[in-house]
């Protein structure tokens, strides 16, 4: 390591972080302010790697500190080793139109075995732990540690949700077992524990009082008398009776209150059960058909013969004969 650039965070730029790097002859600069892509590969895997592991929730307590120290030591071997991703080659623009070229995706490892300056020590020893890993086991890991944190997230310390499993890393015994559950998950839409959202207990609405309260039962009786009146004219009978109450801009809340008053008798008629048989009979024979007209028939205009045509209606028939389509008396 040469140096180390920082943003503007105090969280690095700061009197402790900034020596110990002059300390240890590592050139340290920072970004632009304000030029959020001047950290474009270490952003990037913020986002693909430690909030997809993490989520977005708020973590609390030295026991979940721990946790996350689990987790990010599985997730280190098991991305490092095995999880190929893009680099990019080149970028050029044409006009408007920028084309970027990208080296065949490999893991980091691969990376470090293939740079010319790494020293053969260093790839030997990376060789021997490769081969001492199973990507099986660093996956159950990281799905075990992300249950725990799951029962921490947005929680103080010391109050987790549910029994809390032993903090002990998954044997290589349930590897298979774990291996049989991969693809399950995702098929059935179950997010991971620690990007599941915490049901919040709502309030129950209350019903705040009304004006109109005190004079539903004698509306309820204006509609049983008149059923089609309008919500203009049970106001402009609330104003006749309380004039000091009621006027122009309380028809709003009459409407309302028409409306759930329609509503609830709709659905008490529903619930009486089918119509009557008088309601329900059938219709009366010939009413769509005709079958029942028992007048005159209809009036037909005589045909006009002109040199072996017909006209009906000024219309021109090539009938050959006149005897043929005469009409029948």
């Amino acid at each position: 390591m040469r140096g180390v650039d920082f943003d503007n965070d105090s969280a690095f730029m700061n009197d402790v972080v900034v020596p110990w790097c002059r300390e240890q002859k590592l050139e340290v600069t920072r970004s632009r302010a304000y030029k959020k892509n001047d950290q474009a590969f270490v952003e990037q895997k913020n986002g693909a790697v430690v909030r997809g592991l993490m989520g977005y929730g708020r973590f609390d307590g030295v026991e979940t500190v721990r946790m996350m120290g689990r987790l990010y030591a599985a997730a280190r071997l098991y991305v490092n080793f095995f999880q190929p991703s893009f680099k990019l080659k080149e970028k050029r623009r044409e006009g408007a139109k920028v084309i970027k070229r990208y080296h065949l995706p490999s893991t980091p490892y691969e990376r470090a075995l293939a740079h010319p300056k790494v020293t053969a020590a260093v790839k030997k020893r990376l060789r021997d732990q490769y081969r001492s890993l199973d990507p099986v086991e660093l996956l159950a890991e990281i799905r075990a540690t992300q249950e725990e944190l799951g029962n921490r997230v947005n929680r103080r310390a010391g109050q987790a949700r549910g029994p809390q499993p032993a903090h002990t890393s998954i044997l290589a015994a349930t590897a298979a077992t774990f291996a049989k559950t991969l693809g399950k998950t995702a098929t059935a839409g179950e997010p991971r524990a620690t990007h599941r959202r915490t049901r919040r207990p709502y309030k129950t609405r209350v019903r705040m009082p009304s004006k109109l309260d005190p004079h539903i039962a004698a509306i309820e009786a204006w509609l049983a008398e008149q059923p089609q009146l309008t919500a203009l004219a049970i106001v402009g009978r609330l104003r006749e009776k309380y004039p000091e109450e009621f006027g122009k801009r309380q028809h709003s809340i009459v409407q309302r209150l028409l409306r759930a008053l329609r509503r609830r008798a709709a659905e008490r008629l529903v619930a009486q059960g089918p119509l009557d048989d008088a309601t329900t009979a059938a219709p009366l024979p010939g009413v769509v058909d005709g079958s029942g007209y028992v007048g005159p028939d209809p009036t037909t205009a005589p045909l006009v013969e002109q040199g072996g045509k017909a006209i009906w209606r000024d219309r021109s028939i090539d009938i050959g004969s006149s005897s043929a389509m005469a009409p029948s008396r």
